[in-house]
């Protein structure tokens, strides 16, 4: 039977970073024909061995989104496009706003500019973030949790749901926006502390340095592992009824970040130590967080396999085996 993309034309901005890389390989074998858009930034997760095993049965563009010469040009005859192209440091867009808004939110207006000029039908899934919704006032947080950014990525980030959501509303192209939460899995750029404290921590137990946790470490989160966050992204795209929409992704599972260094600890052997949160990293961070995603899997069907103790040990068996290309 023939997969609901077989021959069908995607577009993946950010296509050579963790989450986009991942998709990449599912809709290859899926039968599609799979075009990546990427700066190829190292800050932003870009990296061409993250694709080595598709290499050859994809298109690849190295450029910029913030010209928006080369989307017109790349938006054209898409049946599909997913926009996952960012930049997702909280701490980077505090001491870099202007990038980050330049990232964040021209880049995705040029994007939806592109397919209001060139390719109005594209259905275009956008992945958001759960940070949009700052300090939880209640748990699980909910779509209907007011949205209340504590960081410029979170602004930027939201503007960019209201950008998408704006298009399909006045120019009827087809948007679905993805809240995600803690992802982690193979690809993941682990190599500097730009994407959050998931890589940062991998990173240390892989190498068997001491982890640093701000605070008493009691701080609870949720996570989804990287094939159950593929599997949302093609089950939004899929589903009619999700255009026009904001969803969570989540797990019914949360964690202490103690929690979680226990379990690279059992897998790898690394130690932590609790440290005083640094001022400049406490006036941004969101307390504890994790989400329902009811709304997401009452439309689709959605629920993710993966727990922790299993995608953690998927993880770093998968970094293991390629340490000189995202370590070293």
């Amino acid at each position: 039977m023939k997969s609901n993309f077989f021959e069908k034309n995607v577009l993946i901005t950010g296509g050579l970073g963790f989450v986009g890389s991942n998709l990449a390989i599912n809709l290859v074998d899926q039968g599609a024909i799979v075009t990546i858009l990427d700066s190829l930034a190292m800050e932003f997760g870009g990296n061409l061995f993250n694709i080595d095993s598709v290499k050859d049965k994809v298109s690849v563009n190295i450029s910029d989104m913030r010209d928006s010469q080369s989307l017109n040009a790349l938006v054209r005859e898409k049946d599909f496009i997913f926009h996952l192209a960012g930049q997702v440091s909280h701490s980077d867009s505090m001491r870099n706003p202007k990038m980050d808004l330049e990232v964040n939110c021209i880049s995705t207006v040029n994007l939806l500019e592109a397919c209001r000029k060139f390719n109005s039908g594209a259905r275009i899934i956008y992945t958001s973030t759960r940070q949009v919704y700052g300090n939880p006032i209640e748990l699980p947080v909910t779509e209907k949790h007011p949205v209340m950014p504590i960081d410029v990525n979170g602004i930027n980030k939201l503007s960019g749901e209201y950008y998408h959501l704006l298009y399909d509303k006045i120019y009827n192209i087809r948007s679905t926006v993805l809240r995600l939460t803690n992802t982690y899995g193979p690809r993941q750029q682990i190599r500097n502390n730009s994407q959050g404290f998931v890589g940062i921590f991998t990173r240390k137990a892989l190498k068997k340095e001491v982890i640093n946790i701000f605070g008493d470490g009691s701080q609870l989160r949720d996570f989804n592992y990287i094939d159950d966050v593929v599997n949302a992204l093609i089950l939004s795209a899929l589903t009619d009824d999700c255009y026009g929409q904001v969803f969570n992704l989540g797990s019914p599972d949360h964690y202490s970040l103690i929690d979680f260094v226990s379990i690279l600890h059992n897998i790898t052997g690394v130690d932590y130590v609790l440290v005083p949160f640094p001022e400049d990293k406490k006036l941004i961070d969101i307390g504890d967080y994790y989400g329902d995603y009811s709304k997401f899997s009452d439309i689709t069907g959605w629920h993710p396999y993966t727990n922790l103790n299993k995608g953690l040990e998927l993880s770093i068996s998968f970094f293991r085996a390629h340490s000189q290309k995202y370590i070293t």
